[in-house]
């Protein structure tokens, strides 16, 4: 092992909130003496867009307190210290790296308009310090992919099939521990909700996803999910439920925030068939996880594009801004009782199934013919599990102009028929008393 520099290394905690498998931690750790951490609730993400829709509602806001404090808890454990800031990274970090002298900054690669000139920002203030920036969000790592991200195919089944193919799955990566003498006597608080512009609430006890955040909790929705009830072995029957918390895996929030990686849950799935054998559904979790990668593979080839109302296929429909149409999809008002109802589990708990969530887009793009964007926006602000790859990904394939050419529209009433023919999901969110 090489000597390690005596000198700080400051780690930029960003969507990666957890100490196992994380590329940025170990580096840090292996290369350096001294290690710092810090994590920035930047008030950039709780602002409201052009489109008039907060960023960051409360849902996700609360699920992002608790993941820190987790991640701060997870870290003393090694002994590493964790700052935390409601304030910008542009304007806290180079405070932090004259106070610590530090030489290196440590953190994911991020790609998306935002986080790109967030980084440029800071590199320009501190153009002597060296920045290691890491993939480290993907099942298959970029480098073994593509050295050219413009030849990834538009078409899923092609991507998948040759990663399937052609691309291992790296290993998990596991951290050690820094000397107790790391640790440093500084105190930076963790916001609060009402810090951050919100009263504090309960979770709604109709909620699917009633769990908190952080990787301690993530972990045990993981071996709950696989070996303590063993769901995972049926979950392709299942997945398409809308009731309840064991209708899929609910890891999504999880990974959202990077608490939980996707090679994490590979490995325990594979752990999983090993002892207990494979089948359709336990792969298709695995399938899922592809699913989330392609969308980050798309979002690395048509960078900003994802953005754009044409997509990117820069295809011109006509779309429609009536906020009280917009509104009345938001409030659960519309003509259709099972977009209603999907709407209003959304706005209550911030949490949305997957077969809700096609409906209620297909409905806002092709039957109300709103600007797909601003749907994509609500999404981003009350989605627990918000992922921006995997959210403007998915509103530009239901709304025509993404990686989906057949360019469907869902029947929401046969849709409500085949999954909600009991009305059972549509009884428990129409009903005027939620509490």
């Amino acid at each position: 092992m090489q000597k390690k520099q005596d000198n700080t290394s400051l780690i930029w905690f960003r969507n990666n909130l957890r100490i196992s498998d994380n590329t940025s931690l170990f580096k840090a750790m292996y290369h350096h003496e001294k290690v710092i951490a810090v994590y920035f609730f930047d008030p950039k993400y709780f602002k409201i867009d052009a489109f008039g829709i907060q960023k960051t509602a409360k849902f996700r806001a609360k699920f992002l307190i608790e993941t820190v404090a987790d991640l701060k808890r997870n870290l003393a454990d090694v002994n590493i210290t964790l700052l935390t800031y409601f304030k910008s990274p542009e304007e806290e970090i180079p405070k932090i790296c004259k106070e610590f002298t530090v030489s290196s900054i440590y953190t994911q690669k991020e790609w998306t308009d935002e986080e790109v000139e967030t980084n440029s920002l800071l590199k320009k203030a501190l153009p002597n310090l060296k920045f290691v920036e890491d993939f480290d969000q993907f099942l298959y790592h970029p480098n073994s992919v593509s050295k050219d991200f413009s030849n990834i195919p538009d078409v899923f089944t092609t991507f998948r099939k040759g990663v399937e193919k052609k691309v291992r799955i790296d290993a998990e990566i596991s951290v050690p521990k820094m000397a107790e003498t790391n640790l440093i006597d500084t105190k930076t608080a963790i916001p609060t909700l009402e810090d951050l512009g919100f009263e504090d609430f309960q979770t709604n006890r109709n909620s699917a996803f009633p769990f908190k955040g952080g990787e301690t909790e993530a972990l045990k929705r993981l071996d709950y999910y696989l070996f303590e009830t063993k769901k995972v072995s049926v979950y392709k029957n299942t997945r398409n439920g809308l009731v309840g918390i064991d209708y899929s895996t609910k890891f999504s929030p999880w990974l959202a925030n990077g608490s939980v990686s996707a090679k994490t849950i590979y490995w325990k799935i594979k752990q999983f068939e090993k002892e207990f054998g494979s089948n359709e559904s336990t792969y298709w979790v695995i399938f899922e996880l592809i699913w989330r990668d392609y969308f980050k593979y798309i979002s690395l080839k048509y960078g900003s594009k994802i953005f754009k109302i044409d997509g990117i296929l820069d295809i011109s429909y006509h779309w429609n801004t009536n906020s009280k149409v917009i509104q009345n999809w938001i409030d659960g008002k519309t003509k259709d009782d099972f977009v209603n109802a999907n709407m209003i589990e959304l706005k209550e708990t911030g949490w949305m199934s997957n077969r809700g969530r096609q409906n209620v887009a297909s409905y806002f793009a092709k039957e109300l013919l709103q600007d797909w964007r601003i749907g994509a926006a609500y999404f981003e602000s009350m989605l627990l599990d918000y992922d921006v790859h995997s959210n403007y990904g998915n509103w530009m394939y239901v709304s025509g102009v993404g990686n989906d050419p057949r360019d469907r529209k869902f029947n929401t009433q046969l849709q409500a028929q085949n999954y909600d023919g009991n009305y059972k999901f549509r009884n428990l969110w129409l009903e005027k008393t939620l509490f």
